[in-house]
């Protein structure tokens, strides 16, 4: 049996995206979103998960190119004065990875996300990452602790067939390959931990070398050889304009990838192929 989670990231980034999620959900075949704690639209993020109760929701860890939930005082080692964290991923993850120092910091704060999420009445049946820092080797050792105690019981385990994604998309072969070596090895780390402590995974994961161009013909293209047991294919769908949009992410293809998800087209391929669409806890959604 082939199953499907159809994910949208940076729930709580903006309004832009926040209404994407909404609109997804309901016309298409969305069937959970990534929060994340600390972005400026948080707030409104909750109020549409509970005026939708299925929607799944996840943790979209952010420990870059975002804004920490503590205050800078408390952690003054990860963010600047603001709040923010680095926007350089390379940098931030050899601070993580060699300055000792910082664990408990990161620790806090990765506790403070989740305790975020779950205090506004939000069960998080996932967790994923921002840039996947979830599988950073410090990051992961945290949340490998934490996630059992809080009944987090499924991860992102974010590796995708260089091979298959180049059948249909030769752009940055050279980039997709490094990504591909990276992200496959992080994974390769995080799965032995995972299947000891009995955490749920997708077989591949779909967005990993084509995040922001998602597009409806990619989706048609690769729906086929989709692997056997349960696949994510994780969107980055949003309404423009948008200021927030614009800044961080300014070439993703935000409307097509909405236009992705709520595309006749792409149910009626997925229905044809015998795909059921679910969420990380199992649950069905109909193709809408």
């Amino acid at each position: 049996m082939k199953q499907l989670v159809i994910t949208s990231d940076d729930f709580g980034l903006s309004q832009g995206v926040n209404a994407a999620v909404e609109r997804c959900w309901r016309e298409g075949i969305l069937t959970c979103a990534s929060i994340m704690p600390g972005a400026a639209a948080f707030d409104e993020a909750v109020t549409i998960t509970r005026r939708n109760p299925e929607l799944q929701v996840g943790l979209h860890l952010t420990l870059l190119q975002g804004h920490s939930v503590l205050p800078p005082a408390s952690i003054p080692d990860l963010v600047n004065s603001s709040g923010d964290f680095s926007d350089n991923p390379v940098a931030t993850g050899m601070r993580y990875f060699f300055d000792r120092g910082l664990y408990c910091q990161l620790k806090r704060e990765i506790q403070a996300q989740i305790e975020r999420v779950q205090d506004a009445g939000i069960p998080l049946s996932h967790v994923d990452g921002h840039l996947n820092i979830h599988m950073h080797p410090t990051v992961f050792r945290i949340l490998a602790d934490l996630m059992p105690h809080y009944g987090i019981r499924s991860f992102r385990l974010s590796r995708e067939r260089l091979s298959h994604n180049l059948r249909f998309d030769k752009d940055r072969r050279l980039g997709k390959a490094i990504e591909s070596f990276i992200f496959g090895s992080l994974a390769a780390n995080c799965s032995r931990e995972l299947d000891r402590l009995g955490m749920l995974h997708a077989v591949e994961v779909k967005g990993v070398l084509n995040s922001g161009r998602m597009t409806e013909q990619y989706i048609l293209n690769i729906a086929d050889g989709l692997l056997d047991g349960l696949t994510e294919i994780y969107f980055h769908p949003g309404v423009l304009p948008d200021s927030e949009i614009a800044r961080r992410m300014p070439d993703y293809r935000h409307e097509e990838e909405l236009a992705t998800i709520i595309s006749p087209r792409v149910r009626r391929k997925l229905e044809e192929a015998g795909v059921e669409l679910v969420n990380y806890l199992g649950n069905r959604k109909p193709h809408v």
